[in-house]
């Protein structure tokens, strides 16, 4: 690991979290794990770290990618959030705002590790989503490709330090889509009264014993089924 393109964030938001299958935006395209990181604004010991780390990935590209020259334009994978997106001019979601924000990926034969507070790993995929706040490991690196020259970002471990509010996307509970669960009826409970609709449900529920024909009279005991 090249410690100066390297950078561990403090605490930022994750939005368009794909951590855990590999994600493609567009048919066709290759499948990879991202995440979009928010990096507060507040927070610039963060971002002078980023920028220092760009900053190596240039002169590591000029050395390794670029043929000994840095081109007089190096597209870089921060954007400011109060901006517009480079995509299609387009403002960024109201989520950004305040951030600086960048996508981080790994290609899909290299799952980040992702783990908790505690540094443990998180086996229940529902405790990350979009939104949720934590902290990423970054590696800014070179690129040439398809006569662009720019530095791209490399998404490393994941770790999550705290819930937040969800972004669009991520599914509803079922508690949120068909309320709280509610106790069941001791009747259900104990099957000490059948409901108006059991027989209905359970033609057996009509029948005499030994398939007698309900309504008949027992032989043993003379009274009625």
């Amino acid at each position: 690991m090249n410690e100066l393109t390297n950078v561990t964030t403090g605490e930022v938001r994750l939005s368009y979290v794909h951590l855990f299958k590999p994600y493609a935006a567009m048919p066709g395209q290759e499948e990879k794990y991202s995440c979009t990181v928010l990096v507060p604004k507040t927070d610039t010991d963060t971002m002078a770290r980023i920028n220092a780390a760009i900053e190596a990935a240039k002169q590591k590209g000029i050395s390794d990618k670029w043929g000994g020259v840095c081109p007089p334009v190096v597209q870089v994978p921060v954007y400011d959030g109060d901006g517009v997106r480079p995509s299609d001019g387009m403002a960024f979601g109201p989520e950004c705002k305040g951030h600086w924000v960048f996508t981080a990926s790994a290609k899909a034969d290299y799952p980040p590790e992702i783990v908790d507070r505690m540094a443990n790993p998180i086996i229940n995929q529902s405790e990350v989503y979009s939104g949720m706040y934590g902290r990423v490991n970054v590696t800014f690196f070179p690129y040439a490709f398809g006569g662009k020259k720019g530095v791209g970002c490399g998404l490393g471990p994941v770790q999550k330090l705290r819930d937040g509010e969800a972004l669009g996307g991520s599914a509803p509970t079922a508690a949120q889509a068909f309320g709280a669960p509610q106790p069941q009826a001791a009747a259900q409970q104990y099957g000490a009264v059948a409901g108006p609709g059991y027989a209905a449900q359970n033609p057996a529920a009509g029948q005499a014993p030994w398939g007698q024909p309900a309504g008949g009279v027992n032989p043993l005991t003379g009274m009625p089924y």
